[in-house]
C-alpha cells in the first residue's frame, strides 16, 4: 500500500512502530513443538552428533545446493559449522526416539540476513536427511520459526517479512518453500559465486499480513493429528488447506 507527499509523489505507509525487530543473537531461543525442538547449535558438543547423521554419503547429493560440503572428516565439518554460527543464528533440530526419552539431531536450520532496522529476516540453510523431507516434523521446525519471527505476542520476533532463498536450480528447495506458503518475487542473475559457480538465487517471502491472513493457520491446520490417518499419511495437502483457507478470509 503507498501514499502520496506533498509533492504528489508516492511513498510507502507509514508503519505502526517502526523500532528495530528484536535480533535472535541477542538471547537466541528454544523453541518447542509436538515432533521437534528446535535449541540453539552449540559447539563443539553438537558437532560430532550431527556428523553422524548427516555426513554420511547417502546424503552426498543433499550438499549440492549448500556452501560447502559433503565432508569426510569431523574437524573440516566442525570449521564448517563454526563459521555458520559466526554468519547465522544457528538451530540443532531435535526430533523424539520412539520411547520419548531421548531426542535426536537430525538436522541444522538457521535464521540469517537478520536486518532487524528494517524488520526483515530470513530462514535458511535448512538441511536435513532425506527421511525429513515433506515430514511433520519439517515442516513443525519451519512453523516454530516463522512464528517466533512473527511474534507471538511475547515482544520477540516482530519481523514484518520473512524471506526463503535458494539456488534458482535447486527445485526441491523452490517446491518446498511455495508449500509452505512463500510467495515466488523473481531470481537474482549472477547473485553469487559457490563453490566455484556462479549462482542465481530464487527469493521467495512471507508478509506479515500473509501470515496472519492464512499461512500459519493453515500450517495448524495440516500439523493437527486429525489431518493424519492410523498410519501418518496426510489426509489433505497443506496447499489445498492453505487456499480454503485464504479463500474464506478474501470473502
Amino acid at each position: 500500500m503507498s501514499t502520496t507527499n506533498s509533492f504528489n509523489q508516492p511513498i510507502g505507509a507509514l508503519i505502526s512502530d517502526p523500532s528495530p525487530s528484536t535480533s535472535p543473537k541477542d538471547n537466541p531461543p528454544t523453541l518447542t513443538g509436538k515432533h521437534v525442538t528446535l535449541r540453539p547449535l552449540s559447539l563443539p558438543t553438537d558437532a560430532e552428533p550431527l556428523f553422524t547423521s548427516l555426513c554420511v554419503p547417502k546424503n552426498d547429493q543433499l550438499w549440492t545446493y549448500m556452501p560447502g560440503g559433503p565432508f569426510r572428516s569431523l574437524p573440516d565439518f566442525t570449521s564448517y559449522l563454526t563459521a555458520l554460527a559466526a554468519d547465522t543464528c544457528a538451530f540443532v533440530i531435535l526430533t523424539k526416539s520412539p520411547n520419548e526419552k531421548e531426542q535426536n539431531l537430525v538436522g541444522i536450520i538457521t535464521l540469517m540476513s537478520i536486518v532487524p532496522a528494517h524488520q526483515r529476516i530470513e530462514i535458511g540453510h535448512v538441511f536435513y536427511g532425506q527421511e525429513l523431507k515433506r515430514s511433520t516434523a519439517a515442516t513443525e521446525a519451519v512453523w516454530l520459526l516463522m512464528g517466533w519471527c512473527f511474534g507471538r505476542g511475547d515482544g520477540e520476533g516482530r519481523y514484518g517479512r520473512v524471506e526463503w532463498k535458494c539456488d534458482g536450480l535447486n527445485g526441491p528447495s523452490r517446491r518446498g518453500a511455495e508449500r509452505l506458503g512463500f510467495r515466488f518475487e523473481g531470481v537474482f542473475l549472477r547473485h553469487m559465486v559457490i563453490k566455484g559457480r556462479r549462482r542465481d538465487t530464487a527469493w521467495f517471502s512471507v508478509l506479515f499480513e500473509e501470515w496472519e491472513g492464512g499461512v500459519r493457520e493453515a500450517m495448524e491446520l495440516w500439523l493437527d493429528d486429525g489431518n493424519f490417518d492410523e498410519n501418518g499419511k496426510q489426509k489433505r495437502k497443506l496447499e489445498d488447506i492453505r487456499a480454503e483457507v485464504m479463500g474464506k478470509t478474501d470473502s
